[in-house]
């Protein structure tokens, strides 16, 4: 819990979110950039695609396990602390992410990069939640995670270029760089709120058991898999499958973005204007653009179409990170954390059931419906935490 802090002027309002965005720029592109640079980590460390896809499975699975665990023990840090100490130790980490030295080494440093990943967004996304009223909260937390979606379109490419141009390593410690420069800014305009109500670990746990909670964070683990189990291997999809060169690779990455980037505004919106109900339609929007998906990828044009759709499954989070707010009474940083936790358990579930059906023969394209089948499980959680809701 935290309580309101004196209401400040709009220009420093856009500097605090500017470099809480920043943040997740940086984030978001240690996140992504295996994805783009697949077909690169193969070649340099000799080993197989699917095996680069559980490193980004292994970071996925370091964000799932470090958001509760930091959120807990930094319940009792005021909240500009403990986003400092979480990018320090991210810049850390892909810094060394950049010097492994093999595989083995790589997808350790790679679990370990994960670890502050979702406590970060969940208190940054605190933060300004606490900064505006009430009914503006939803679009507030979206400029946040625009840092995120801004990743995808810009991080990621520039990544991806870097890695094809140089080598993959560049990539990471160009992630290093932005979290350092992340670090100065929220030194520079993040206020201390020393009004905000700290919590004693125990307390957030015992109030985290909370079914509408654990719906809630079901509908994100599930629900946004398919879009990971496309993305994590669009770079081998466009090369095998709609067979063109390298060179598109990140203007494919750049295309998601702007998907993401457009979709993440819209979320904040259609969360402040439906509240809850918003999270159930953009499940249904997701079904149907990841079927028709696998029926593009042969042609550059439709592809790039399908994947800018993709993209716009990511206006799901704004209003998921807004309502785990809201029903974590007594527990909002573990909530607000454990959101992007469920959504790298996504990130991990989509690329290891993507590369179950290719190893299995069904082809690049069928991730599609892969991810289509997430997605209706996600819709089920949904309906359950609806007809909670309605109680």
């Amino acid at each position: 819990m935290h309580t309101e802090q004196p209401k400040l002027s709009k220009g420093t309002m856009w500097l605090i979110e500017i470099a809480l965005a920043l943040g997740g720029f940086g984030i978001g592109t240690g996140e992504f950039a295996a994805m783009g640079l697949m077909p690169a980590i193969a070649t340099d460390m000799g080993v197989s695609e699917p095996q680069v896809g559980l490193i980004i499975s292994a970071y996925a699975f370091g964000v799932v396990v470090g958001a509760p665990v930091l959120a807990v023990f930094g319940a009792k840090l005021y909240h500009r602390h403990l986003l400092l100490v979480l990018m320090g130790f991210y810049a850390l980490a892909n810094i060394a992410s950049a010097f492994a030295p093999n595989y083995e080494s790589l997808l350790a440093l790679r679990f370990i990069a994960g670890l502050p990943h979702g406590t970060y967004f969940g208190v940054a996304a605190l933060v300004v939640a606490s900064l505006v009223p009430p009914n503006q909260r939803g679009k507030a937390v979206s400029r946040v995670m625009v840092g995120l979606t801004l990743a995808i379109l810009i991080g990621n490419p520039l990544a991806t270029w870097l890695g094809q141009s140089i080598s993959w390593r560049y990539a990471f410690a160009l992630v290093g760089i932005i979290s350092v420069i992340t670090v100065a800014m929220i030194i520079a305009f993040v206020p201390l709120n020393r009004q905000q109500l700290r919590n004693k670990p125990l307390a957030e746990l015992k109030a985290f058991n909370n079914p509408r909670v654990w719906l809630a964070l079901m509908i994100g683990a599930t629900g946004f898999a398919g879009v990971f189990c496309v993305f994590s291997y669009l770079a081998p999809t466009i090369l095998q499958v709609t067979g063109v060169g390298e060179n598109w690779i990140p203007i494919a990455m750049g295309v998601f973005g702007f998907g993401g980037f457009c979709a993440n505004f819209l979320g904040g919106w259609l969360f402040d204007k439906y509240q809850f109900k918003a999270v159930g339609w953009l499940l249904v929007w997701s079904i149907v653009v990841l079927l028709i998906y696998p029926f593009t990828t042969g042609h550059l044009w439709s592809l790039l179409i399908a994947i800018f759709t993709v993209g716009t499954v990511a206006a799901i989070s704004p209003p998921l990170q807004t309502h785990l707010m809201d029903v974590a009474t007594g527990a909002r940083t573990l909530a607000a954390a454990s959101h992007h936790a469920a959504f790298n358990t996504a990130n991990a579930i989509g690329p290891l059931l993507g590369g179950f059906a290719i190893s299995a023969g069904f082809g690049w394209s069928s991730t599609g419906f892969v991810g289509a089948i997430t997605a209706v499980i996600g819709l089920v959680f949904f309906g359950l935490a609806w007809r909670l809701e309605k109680r």
